[in-house]
């Protein structure tokens, strides 16, 4: 990270000054209104702002709580250790991000003088525009933004090893340098920078909660969808169970717990989002997509993608093309 923007995010706040000089508890009207356990978004983010930044308060024990709010960590430097829903011990290190999802309770150690963490506030509407950005990209990202951003996610938190990814480090650095300076129009910034990170966090699915024993079935979970992805032409249920060694009404249920649907319906909707975006960004035939993703049956794909998109395929291509879009 930049050697200004680190020094800026080094320096002792008054909260910290006042830490170390002796208050041995935290200030949670800071933090907290009416439930002290919740932290407030009301108290943290400027009236009007989808999303703001808070250095990570050091030298303090921060009790169980929750936010009413999607929280992103991203370490500096340093580390620092959580433990959530009192069961598991998660730490996050230097080049780690962390999301926490609103529903999650977790307990922070004091961090040292060189942990240097930044908080990132989140209100779960600043999702809606990186949603659109990916909406017809593929199904793993979209699951990872369902993840953090929906109340019915089975998920309490993604940690993400990122350290040395260069387009993560930069994109995040670049939202928090656009934060502590207040940047116009810093809202749309950020929520376009968002989409590009989920974009890069997706190609590296395989980092995600990498160490943790709590989170198996989500990481088998990100397999599939990767899986899926890779193989969206031809994948089958068979193949990819027999890849994780699980049977398939395992691999059926995990998907169904998880994504809400079953593997045929995550490959059928991965093979219609890259057939919407080669009849956006390729002079490719109707026929030739329906080779290239896998159909063989030209009405089904015909009745599937109007069932989605409500429109034909060379409708969608015509109407994209006059928008100037690239969905």
């Amino acid at each position: 990270m930049q050697q200004e923007l680190m020094e800026q995010l080094r320096r002792i706040t008054p909260e910290e000054q006042a830490i170390l000089d002796g208050r041995t508890d935290l200030q949670m009207d800071l933090y907290a209104s009416g439930r002290a356990s919740v932290f407030d978004s009301r108290k943290l983010l400027e009236h009007g702002r989808l999303i703001d930044i808070r250095p990570h308060t050091r030298f303090a024990h921060f009790p169980k709580h929750r936010h009413n709010y999607v929280e992103l960590l991203y370490m500096c430097s340093g580390s620092t250790t959580h433990i959530i829903n009192d069961t598991e011990r998660v730490t996050v290190r230097e080049g780690d991000l962390i999301f926490f999802h609103q529903n999650v309770y977790h307990e922070i150690l004091p961090a040292g003088r060189e942990d240097i963490g930044v908080n990132f506030l989140i209100l779960p509407e600043f999702f809606d525009r990186a949603i659109t950005m990916l909406e017809d990209s593929n199904v793993l990202r979209e699951f990872l933004l369902s993840t953090i951003s929906s109340d019915q996610s089975t998920s309490h938190y993604l940690h993400f090893q990122a350290r040395g990814i260069v387009p993560v480090e930069h994109l995040l650095e670049s939202m928090i340098w656009t934060l502590l300076n207040q940047v116009p129009r810093v809202n749309t910034i950020n929520q376009i920078s968002m989409g590009l990170l989920f974009l890069n966090l997706s190609l590296f699915a395989e980092q995600i909660n990498r160490d943790q024993p709590g989170q198996e079935e989500q990481n088998t979970v990100f397999y599939i969808l990767k899986y899926i992805e890779s193989h969206y032409k031809s994948g089958t249920l068979a193949e990819v169970s027999a890849l994780l060694s699980l049977p398939t009404y395992t691999v059926s249920r995990l998907l169904k717990k998880h994504t809400g649907a079953n593997f045929k319906e995550l490959l059928q909707k991965r093979r219609l989002q890259q057939a919407a975006y080669l009849l956006s960004n390729t002079p490719l035939t109707v026929e030739r997509i329906l080779e290239h993703i896998g159909y063989d049956n030209s009405s089904y794909f015909h009745n599937r993608f109007r069932a989605v998109y409500g429109c034909s395929p060379r409708a969608y291509r015509a109407a994209h093309r006059e928008s100037g879009t690239d969905k």
